[in-house]
Parts: C-alpha cells; sequence; structure tokens
C-alpha cells in the first residue's frame, strides 16, 4: 500500500530503534524492512517467533530464537534475478516474537555493493505490496547514495534528528540535497528525537530552523523504553514514552494515508505477507546483474506521491508523551512481566496476538 522511508543524516539517531516502536503500534497491516547499507541490526537485537518447518507440524525453531541473517535481503537479492514481484516478499520475511514482520537486512557494508541494482526494483515492489504498508529503515543516507533508487518510491521520507544545533545544521543541508537530488520526488517529513523535559519547544525549534520539510512531530528520548523494547528487561511497555510518543507519530503518518476502502482493487498475490500484530521481547545475539521489473508487472502505488499529505489532518502542537489524556493499550499481562507490544486496535479480533506469555 504505501512506502514510508526512515533515514537519517548524521549522528546516528536511531533509525532502527524507531521503526521497530513504530512497526508495534501501527495500525495498519506493516512490515519493517531493514535498507541500511552499512547492514542490519534486527538479527542481533530481536528474538524470532517459532515457525512451522514446511510440510511438518512441528516447529523449525524454538520461540524467542535467533532471526536468520541469510533469509532476507540477500535471499530475496537471489531469486530476482529475473524480475522482482511484490508476491516474492513474503517467502523471505520473518516474524518475531509478537508477531511484526520483517525483512532482515544485508550484514555488512561488502555485501552492499553486489546490490545497488536492486533499490529500485525493490521500492516499486514495496509501494505494490497490498494491504501492507512498508517501514523501510534506510538508515544514515549520504551524498549520491544508491538508495535514492528507493527513495524516488516512497510515498513520504521521515528524517530523524536529535534537537541538537550540529544534528539540526546537518540536517537541513540534508534536506537541501536530497530535495535537489529528487527532484520530483516524494515529500520529505521530520521526526524529533526529543527530551521529555522539553519536548514541545524542541519540536518547535526545529520547526522554525529546518525549511523544505515538514515537522511530524517527536519521539522521545527514552533509554530503558528502547532497552525494554528489546526485552533487555522486564516491565510496562505501554507506559514507556518511546512507545506512547510513537503512538502518537503512527497516527499523524497514517492520517495522510489513503485509507484502505478508497484503494483500487489489486491483484492478490501467490503468498501475501502474513499479518503483523505486535512485538517482542528479547533476542540473542555475489553480484547480480541489474535488471528491472518485467513491463507486464508495473506496481501500482496507492496514489499520487505529491498528494500524499493533500488531504492529512490538520497539524496540531506537539504534546509530551507523559501528558496524554488517555492511556495507552495494555501491552502486558496481569503478572506484571514484559510481552510484546499489543496491536493498539483490538477490534481486529482473531488477528491479535499477545506475543510470548
Amino acid at each position: 500500500m504505501a512506502l514510508i522511508a526512515l533515514a537519517a543524516d548524521k549522528g546516528a539517531p536511531g533509525v532502527t530503534t524507531a521503526a521497530v516502536a513504530l512497526g508495534a503500534v501501527w495500525p495498519r497491516p506493516v512490515l519493517v524492512a531493514e535498507c541500511d547499507q552499512a547492514g542490519g541490526d534486527l538479527v542481533y537485537r530481536l528474538p524470532a517467533a517459532a515457525s512451522a518447518a514446511p510440510g511438518t507440524a512441528q516447529d523449525a525453531s524454538r520461540e524467542g530464537g535467533m532471526l536468520n541473517p541469510s533469509r532476507g535481503l540477500l535471499s530475496l537479492a537471489a531469486t530476482a534475478r529475473r524480475g522482482l514481484r511484490p508476491e516474492q516478499i513474503a517467502e523471505h520475511c520473518q516474524r518475531l516474537v509478537g508477531g511484526l514482520d520483517v525483512l532482515v537486512g544485508i550484514t555488512n557494508a561488502e555485501q552492499a555493493q553486489g546490490m545497488t541494482w536492486l533499490w529500485g526494483p525493490l521500492g516499486r515492489a514495496f509501494a505494490s505490496l497490498a494491504p501492507v504498508d512498508v517501514l523501510a529503515d534506510c538508515g544514515r543516507l549520504g551524498a549520491g547514495t544508491p538508495l535514492n533508487d528507493l527513495l524516488r518510491e516512497a510515498d513520504l521520507i521521515v528524517l530523524f534528528t536529535r534537537a541538537t544545533l550540529e544534528q539540526v545544521a546537518h540536517l537541513r543541508e540534508r534536506v537541501a540535497a536530497l530535495s535537489s537530488e529528487l527532484n520530483g520526488g516524494p515529500p520529505i517529513g521530520i521526526v524529533v528525537l526529543a527530551d521529555p523535559r522539553d519536548f514541545r519547544s524542541s519540536i518547535a525549534e526545529v520547526g522554525r530552523i529546518i525549511t523544505g520539510a515538514r515537522v511530524l512531530g517527536g519521539l522521545a528520548l527514552d533509554p530503558k523504553g528502547a532497552e525494554l523494547l528489546s526485552g533487555r528487561w522486564g516491565g510496562r511497555l505501554d507506559r514507556s514514552l518511546l512507545i506512547r510518543s510513537a503512538r502518537e507519530v503512527a497516527a499523524t503518518l497514517v492520517g495522510g494515508l489513503t485509507p484502505v476502502q478508497d484503494l483500487q482493487p489489486v491483484q492478490q498475490p501467490a503468498q501475501p505477507v502474513p499479518q503483523v500484530q505486535a512485538l517482542p521481547a528479547q533476542a540473542p545475539p555475489g553480484q547480480a546483474s541489474q535488471v528491472q521489473a518485467p513491463p507486464d508487472q508495473a506496481p501500482q502505488t496507492a496514489q499520487d506521491p505529491s498528494l500524499w499529505y493533500a488531504q492529512a489532518a490538520q497539524p496540531q502542537q506537539a504534546q509530551p508523551p507523559d501528558q496524554q489524556s488517555q492511556p495507552p493499550a495494555q501491552v502486558n499481562g496481569p503478572s506484571g512481566k514484559h510481552r510484546a507490544p499489543a496491536r493498539p486496535y483490538q477490534e481486529q479480533g482473531p488477528q491479535y496476538q499477545e506475543g510470548r506469555r
């Protein structure tokens, strides 16, 4: 349905943590895809759900085991040499404990050198992956990055920054350069990683400095919440400032997307991406020829990227996550032990999973 590219300029403000937090509370089916050319981190951070071996009724892997680094972007690239179709993606995804689907990225930067041809076809496949939204973790962007081919296919580019002088200054230059490189490309939004003590003022200050991009909101700088998200200690994840602020940002992003019922019918893939529910506890830690999508597989985007925010809700004043009027959905059980964060919309009924008990 929609492809949202998440990235940063300098300072490594935590794009992967933000992508997982947003995926945990995303109100629609979602896939988190690691597209960082420097290498992915999900394999080392988050635990895999038990998966059934093909043709058997037994689990092929233990609940809470390690994600398979060989199944993901690398295996997808090997099968995409004759063209990449959206329905191929599901075969290479893995599920985290709690139900969040992820496409694991490469393990080192050297592997990215032989995959520069992949980003354009991959972006088109992501954008056509109905009814699933894709959050693409693109990591740190640089001048002339091959990821520009993927960014051009996105419905929105979201850049993350901390509210410090040096990071905001670098981000302002990156916004200008990216707008020039992607002339006529998707709109650019900014999410501020802000100290909860100065939450509203930090977001407002960044909005005054940055031109050419809209400030969409903020995520709370919450180290304990980030550790809880990875399952490193028990607690109430729904009460963490990180998750509470992520809900606000997710609602803002989804509010600008075309509603599911308004989309044109698309052909059902042979193997659709599994429904995504919740999120994790702790995890233990060839050069290919360039191809393009076949002419008869022209992807369909949800809507014209230039109109992405034309129908969006009016911007609201950012509120500190510790002053929300409505309590967030529960993400842990009666025992008070940490589980995977629950989906915020309980009407999904049988699709809802509480995660590992």
